[in-house]
């Protein structure tokens, strides 16, 4: 399973439909972040992040994601990224803030490790002048 989820995300990068990164310490795969285009809207992408539970509260992620959007709006030419959050995930939102993101609106999103939908409160970002 796991060959085959590589195997797509490399195509989808190759077709500049998604960007994807490990997040690696001392040779240590921590977490991930991937950018990936919305498949309705080709001006838009959605971000997802995970950083292991013993990672937490150390400000990785806070330093990670503002890169990889500044890469992703250059590399897959979108004008807005947005993420999601359920209500309580307050370090998410902490994430989003750091890559100058503002809440837009509050909405359903399923959420595969729970198997259900839950409400989020949804962020987003413009791209920067050039």
């Amino acid at each position: 399973m796991a060959s085959a989820r590589i195997k797509a995300s490399r195509k989808a990068v190759a077709e500049k439909r998604m960007m994807a990164w490990a997040v690696e310490l001392d040779g240590q795969l921590i977490g991930w972040v991937t950018v990936k285009r919305d498949d309705n809207d080709a001006r838009r992408a959605g971000v997802g992040y995970w950083l292991g539970e013993a990672y937490h509260g150390k400000r990785y992620m806070s330093e990670i994601a503002p890169n990889a959007l500044r890469a992703a709006f250059a590399f897959l030419e979108v004008d807005v990224i947005e993420a999601a959050a359920q209500l309580g995930n307050a370090a998410s939102f902490k994430i989003m803030a750091a890559c100058g993101m503002k809440p837009t609106k509050q909405g359903m999103f399923y959420a595969p490790a729970r198997e259900r939908e839950e409400l989020c409160q949804w962020y987003e970002v413009a791209r920067p002048p050039a």
